[in-house]
């Protein structure tokens, strides 16, 4: 299960300038996996053509109406027990979630003129609404993107077990694989990441339409008829009365709502479009909106008549989707695993979405020093290399604790989306009347329409399915924000300290030079040679020893090569390195007031094949000493070919 999370580590370290700088030559495995650098330069030549950004930020929205649905009838059949009256709400709940997709959609395209630099919610708070606002948005979608990757990738996998049942005990597994494999393709780039991945969202897309389009003639034009369910457990399910009540009702809404997760992403991503970016970004947001609300809607109308099963304790293994392809087309043929491939496809892709926002959204919040600077810089391909790494690790952990089950995962969903959802627009309807443009009344009234919406969905999803699971983002969203709100003042108290005042000068100190030796050998001429180069108060020569004999043995090496520099020793009977080296630093510290100290380590360097071979004793010296005040570490290198 591991070996994936291993490679996505070791690979992604190394396609990271961050995390290690190596160059082509010196790491043909990264070249590999990764490809050549892209000058930065050429970032203009990496924006993405509708064509491309349809299935990179909107797989995510659109491959929710894979699972959606099913979460509807989970809530009213195994949670309600309401049997075949559940299907008479399928409708009426898919117009809701239209008519809220309309709102938010409406919003978004707003966001997307005003800020088109991305960030979304994030930006659209922190211009508009404060700091906090602004971190709990920017919270509330990181926690959503990674829940992205998760569900996404487990439902995918969820869509190939239903079509090969004997993959079932390896389905984590699966879903730690296929993260890593996504993780790798957007290391490589977000513009080639984004080719890869079209063809099967396109394909997605097609294969819904036509099993609508088909199933609607079947069962309006031939009369098709409910799907059999003859076994006990479907004829409990199917045999519930019990009345539908508000509660189970909201609760069905909220999980169908999940329907919009990824709406915001296009929002996002922005500056990822070509020129005109607003434009691009506005007319892929409506094409992504017409494909979401007519295929849920369609598949509402099937699923009423087919009637297909889903319960919460995953008895029925088949997926709604691959219950409805499978009567529609007759059997488990060629158009049915088609449908289920293109299904598992879609949905693997979707995370795709969550890895375009993800890191890009976090390098914003670094730079406003909330995280972590190393989100910040972006890898050898111009993507944000960490935060894609960061996505990967977080989601494959996501799973792993889950079971890789959709749906113990969709509670923790919704909290963060529409959280984000309300601040994005609520921050909008203050940006509209602070700035009065042209008709920004009507705007100003939609955002603030949708907000309200949107936070009553927010209300409904944490009181609904609070015990299910939706008080984990509930607690960890107002964790994460304390997290920024700590990592912050950390760089607030460094660049406090490190600020300088008026007239500031630095003070003089003495300087003292003290090369750690362990034997006399050519490393060590060549750090005494650099010690004195560097013209210093004093220079010494520090070495840890054992015995007597060893003593003996370095002063006459010492007279033998006639090196010119006071030899101290220190005699370490219980054989450690470090302690007597900073003990002895200390007491010279001690001496002077003022005093700077440098330590020089003379270190061998061989090939990556041997090096492993050698003592790594410079490496713990050198941690040692990195929290010592007025202390400099050197390290002179000897390189052995």
């Amino acid at each position: 299960m591991v070996e994936p999370v291993v490679a996505l580590i070791a690979i992604g370290v190394a396609g990271s300038n961050t995390l290690m700088a190596t160059t082509t030559r010196s790491n043909p495995l990264k070249r590999f996996f990764i490809g050549k650098p892209i000058a930065t330069s050429e970032d203009g030549h990496q924006r993405l053509p509708k064509k491309v950004a349809l299935p990179v930020f909107a797989s995510d929205a659109i491959s929710s109406t894979t699972y959606a649905t099913e979460e509807i009838l989970i809530v009213f059949m195994s949670l309600a027990g309401a049997g075949v009256a559940a299907y008479s709400r399928l409708v009426p709940i898919s117009i809701l979630v239209i008519l809220l997709l309309i709102i938010v959609v409406s919003s978004y395209r707003q966001t997307i003129f005003a800020y088109p630099n991305g960030g979304g919610s994030y930006v659209v708070s922190r211009e508009n609404l404060g700091r906090i606002p602004s971190l709990v948005a920017g919270g509330s979608m990181l926690v959503d993107y990674i829940l992205t990757v998760a569900v996404s990738i487990a439902a995918g996998v969820a869509a190939i077990v239903s079509a090969f049942n004997g993959l079932e005990p390896h389905r984590v597994t699966l879903c730690v694989g296929f993260i890593a494999l996504v993780t790798l393709a957007n290391l490589r780039g977000l513009k080639e990441s984004g080719a890869l991945f079209a063809p099967p969202t396109y394909l997605y897309i097609v294969m819904l339409f036509i099993l609508i389009g088909y199933g609607l003639f079947r069962v309006f034009v031939q009369d098709l008829g409910p799907i059999p369910h003859e076994d006990t457990f479907s004829q409990e399910l199917l045999g519930g009365n019990n009345s539908i009540t508000l509660f189970f009702f909201l609760k069905a809404f909220s999980s169908g709502a999940v329907a919009l997760t990824g709406i915001e992403a296009v929002a996002d991503g922005v500056p990822a479009f070509k020129k005109p970016e607003p434009r691009n970004a506005s007319t892929t947001l409506i094409i992504m909106a017409c494909i979401l609300g007519s295929s849920f809607f369609g598949l509402s109308i099937l699923a009423q008549h087919l009637q297909p099963l889903k319960d919460e304790e995953g008895h029925i293994a088949d997926t709604v989707l691959a219950q409805l392809a499978e009567q529609v087309y007759g059997g488990r043929n060629i158009m049915f695993f088609l449908t289920q491939f293109a299904t598992f496809a879609i949905l693997i892709l979707a995370a795709n979405t969550a890895y375009a926002d993800f890191p890009r959204l976090s390098s914003i919040i670094a730079k406003d020093n909330y995280l972590p600077r190393q989100f910040m810089n972006r890898g050898d391909r111009l993507v944000f290399s960490n935060g894609v790494i960061f996505l990967g690790l977080a989601s494959s952990l996501l799973v792993i604790a889950f079971g890789g089950i959709v749906n113990a995962l969709i509670p923790l969903y919704a909290v963060g989306v529409f959280t984000g959802f309300t601040l994005s627009q609520f921050g909008m309807l203050v940006h509209h009347r602070k700035h009065k443009r042209p008709g920004w009344v009507p705007r100003a009234v939609m955002s603030g329409f949708g907000a309200a919406t949107t936070a009553l969905v927010a209300g409904i999803v944490v009181v609904v399915k609070f015990t299910d699971g939706a008080w984990i983002p509930a607690v960890v969203i107002p964790t994460l924000v304390l997290s920024f709100i700590a990592v912050n003042k950390h760089y607030s108290r460094v660049r406090g300290f490190l600020a300088p005042t008026e007239g500031y000068s630095a003070p003089f100190r003495t300087h003292t030079v003290v090369v750690l030796v362990g034997s006399v050998n050519q490393g060590v001429l060549q750090a005494v040679r650099y010690a004195q180069s560097l013209r210093p108060d004093r220079v010494i020569a520090l070495s840890v020893i054992q015995s007597p004999t060893d003593r003996a043995q370095l002063d006459a090496d010492w007279e033998k090569y006639n090196i010119g520099i006071e030899l101290d020793t220190v005699v370490s009977e219980y054989r450690d390195l470090t302690e007597p080296i900073l003990n002895r630093i200390n007491e010279l510290d001690d001496e002077l007031n003022d005093d700077i100290i440098t330590v020089i380590i003379p270190e061998f360097v061989t090939s990556l094949r041997s090096q492993w071979l050698h003592n790594q004793s410079a490496l713990a010296i050198k941690a040692r000493l990195l929290f010592r005040p007025n202390t400099v570490v050197t390290s002179v290198p000897i390189v052995i070919p």
